[in-house]
């Protein structure tokens, strides 16, 4: 055999065996793939019973319009649709989720006897004022008469601790600092106190303001109960919020004072506001404002009007004058082609006094009368009753502006409560009580959150005198006859301020004041009022006979 043939053989003999090697590896790859298919058949789930299927798909659609808030669609899936409407009605209620997710577990969906196929799920509920509620339930699925699927309803379905008559609902943690009267009673005041949000954090008022102490630094004001449906009352705590212990807020408020005040202003349909002072110390002893909202009482800036010449009268009397002065009232002023007139043009007699000017209101006679009070004058006179400097009453105030007037017309609207004079009802309450004091107390409604008090100097003894003996001159013969019958020895002042640029203008009614015999000054304010005397008198005369 040649070299060439044997060759030819022994590759043969390899190609051959290669064949063969190959159809065996061929062979066991088909055997090894049809062992490997059937294992995985062996190895994966089941199919799903038919009718767990369906019934978790059922579960699936009740949570859905469960968590959309939609109780009438989620009732209309179960066996109870009346019970069941009513308490998921009161849960979404009382929770008002932000957010809910609620999902069916449906590998875990399991046939029992009956045919009943019974579904965990899970509940998340983000709230506004408690975090996360996140839990567990479960609910059997049945075939009805009809054979269709409806969820078994009953309570422990929406949560499985609560019991029938039960709900779920949010408490207010317990660590919350309370805001107090002067005599540590929890103050009513709901303008002043101010409003907390859903997550338990203070947006206005005191709430705000002082939020970090009433809040002892927790994350969340309220927390997820059971509670009874009928009463209200917690049965048990599901989650508990920061159990940071906040602190209480000491204010000033004397509570029968603040009810007198509040009870003044009913019944009326214009904005109002009553401050109440107590002169010797400053004590913010009320502030009530109709409507609640926006505590006008304490920020509000508003033209005082005649109420202003307390301060123009005392200016007046520093320059020499006396109440026993001579003061002509006529009907008209003139500034530089401005009229200048008095509430329905009145006059009053000749020979008639700065003590009646100041008692009747007279515009004329405080216009003409400028040139005594030109330059700084008013501005620094306003100083002495603390208007315009910073105040720090333990929360937001307005505390007035008296800028020095540009020119003789503005000289001569400042003198009567016009032009940029503004104040609020707590500037006038305060300038009441600097009268009756003889001294500026800055006003203070949070004694123990003060820290820097505003002073100005005391007024001189005899402008003092002059103010208290024109202000009660005010209620025996002149605008505040409201008061006349008022006990206490009523002295005050009254006013009626212009604003906006309607013809005839519209106007705001004040009335400030002070008891002769009792610790007690105020301001009333009525927005778009009329009169100070005609309509802020009797709302005045009201708080004061409350006060009995």
């Amino acid at each position: 055999m040649s070299d060439h043939a044997v060759d030819q053989n022994v590759s043969s003999r390899r190609r051959t065996g290669r064949g063969r090697r190959a159809g065996a590896a061929v062979a066991a790859a088909a055997v090894l793939g049809a062992g490997a298919y059937a294992g995985y058949r062996f190895l994966s789930p089941a199919p799903q019973d038919k009718d767990v299927a369906a019934a978790a798909g059922h579960l699936q659609e009740f949570l859905d319009a469960w968590a959309a808030n939609r109780p009438a669609d989620a009732a209309g899936l179960t066996d109870s649709p009346d019970s069941a409407v009513s308490l998921l009605q009161s849960v979404m209620k009382n929770m008002a989720p932000t957010k809910a997710v609620i999902t069916a577990d449906r590998d875990r969906a399991s046939k029992g006897d009956r045919g009943a196929v019974k579904v965990p799920f899970k509940v998340s509920l983000q709230t506004a004022g408690a975090g996360e509620l996140v839990y567990d339930s479960e609910a059997k699925v049945v075939k009805d008469g009809a054979g269709a699927w409806k969820v078994q309803f009953s309570t422990p379905v929406v949560h499985p601790q609560m019991e029938a008559g039960q709900t779920l609902a949010l408490a207010a943690n317990s660590g919350r600092g309370r805001i107090l009267d002067k005599d540590g009673a929890p103050l009513e005041a709901a303008s002043l106190t101010g409003a907390v949000d859903e997550q338990g954090k203070g947006v206005s008022g005191l709430q705000a303001r002082y939020q970090k102490e009433l809040s002892g630094g927790a994350a969340y004001g309220k927390s997820v109960v059971v509670a009874d449906r009928r009463s209200g009352a917690v049965v048990k705590p599901l989650t508990q919020g920061p159990s940071g212990k906040g602190e209480d807020i000491r204010t000033t408020i004397d509570q029968k004072v603040q009810r007198a005040a509040s009870a003044a202003l009913e019944g009326l349909d214009k904005n109002a506001s009553i401050v109440a002072i107590d002169p010797r110390t400053g004590a913010v002893l009320a502030a009530a404002n109709r409507p609640g909202g926006m505590n006008r009482a304490l920020e509000g800036r508003y033209p005082p009007g005649s109420t202003f010449k307390v301060v123009t009268a005392a200016a007046l009397l520093k320059a020499g004058m006396k109440p026993t002065d001579v003061a002509a009232c006529p009907k008209f002023a003139s500034v530089d082609g401005q009229r200048f007139e008095n509430q329905n043009q009145f006059v009053l007699p000749e020979g008639s006094l700065l003590r009646d000017s100041f008692a009747k209101s007279c515009n004329t006679f405080f216009v003409e009368a400028r040139r005594k009070v030109a330059g700084p004058a008013l501005p620094e006179t306003a100083e002495s009753f603390g208007i315009g400097g910073p105040w720090d009453i333990g929360a937001v105030s307005y505390d007035g502006s008296v800028p020095l007037p540009a020119s003789d017309n503005e000289l001569a609207a400042s003198t009567i409560g016009q032009a940029r004079v503004q104040a609020s009802p707590l500037v006038m309450a305060s300038m009441a009580a600097t009268v009756k004091e003889g001294a500026f107390k800055q006003p203070v409604l949070v004694p123990d959150h003060v820290r820097n008090r505003h002073t100005a100097p005391a007024l001189e003894a005899a402008v003092a005198e002059g103010l208290r003996e024109m202000m009660r001159a005010t209620v025996t013969h002149g605008a505040a006859a409201a008061l006349k019958d008022v006990p206490g020895t009523a002295h005050a002042k009254t006013g009626t301020a212009e604003y906006g640029e309607a013809k005839p203008p519209q106007t705001h009614a004040w009335m400030i004041g002070y008891l002769g015999d009792r610790d007690v000054a105020w301001s009333v304010l009525i927005e778009d009022g009329g009169s100070g005397g005609k309509d802020a008198g009797p709302v005045a005369a009201r708080f004061l006979e409350a006060l009995r």
